[in-house]
């Protein structure tokens, strides 16, 4: 017997929702699906079934990153997919486990839900021990902050250069360019909490 599949579609509109449930009930996906018409809704579901699958418009949580990272937090068993139907900033997307699209095929739409679903939802901090050393997380910290290059080189007893340089590798290696980007990652991945961000 196939494992029972619990999905909650964050999504106002009742057409793109209807067609979901019609994509999804021809796989052989056993599932329930309800839809929420907000994250505070989604989030009353999720007490009952913390590990699910969640497809999110992106809309909503494209000016409220804050609330959606607490919420990631709370809920870590649960996989985030992006239903995009607009363009959306890569560092948004970066927040979820897998994305869909409005414009794709049954199949590929299926398969994309079908493939989240075989991953576990990577904890944040195993993804930032993989990702950047221990003096990289010192610098993202102060950035996260609010720190100028020249304020982070003194409170560490560095030069701006070599600053410079791990603002460069931080970057790189986590795919994120602005402070804004770099504040979010620091936030989801408990690095400053949300209440020093305000500097």
């Amino acid at each position: 017997m196939r494992k029972m599949v619990h999905i909650i579609v964050v999504e106002p509109s009742p057409i793109i929702y209807e067609g979901l449930v019609q994509i999804i009930g021809k796989s052989e996906l056993v599932f329930r699906i309800k839809q929420a018409g907000s994250l505070e809704e989604a989030e009353r579901y999720l007490c009952a079934r913390p590990n699910c699958l969640v497809i999110l418009n992106p809309a909503f949580i494209q000016h409220n990153l804050r609330e959606f990272s607490a919420l990631k937090g709370k809920w870590p068993g649960v996989q985030w997919v992006a239903l995009i139907y607009i363009y959306l900033d890569p560092q948004v997307l970066a927040l979820f486990d897998g994305q869909i699209s409005i414009s794709d095929l049954s199949s590929v739409l299926v398969t994309s839900i079908q493939k989240v679903m075989l991953t576990e939802p990577v904890q944040a901090a195993e993804k930032r021990e993989e990702v950047l050393s221990e003096r990289e997380i010192e610098v993202l910290k102060l950035l996260a902050l609010g720190m100028s290059n020249k304020e982070i080189a003194e409170k560490l007893n560095i030069s701006v250069n070599t600053v410079i340089t791990h603002r460069k590798n931080i970057t790189q290696k986590t795919g994120i360019k602005t402070v804004s980007g770099l504040t979010i990652y620091a936030v989801i991945n408990k690095l400053i909490s949300l209440e020093n961000t305000s500097r």
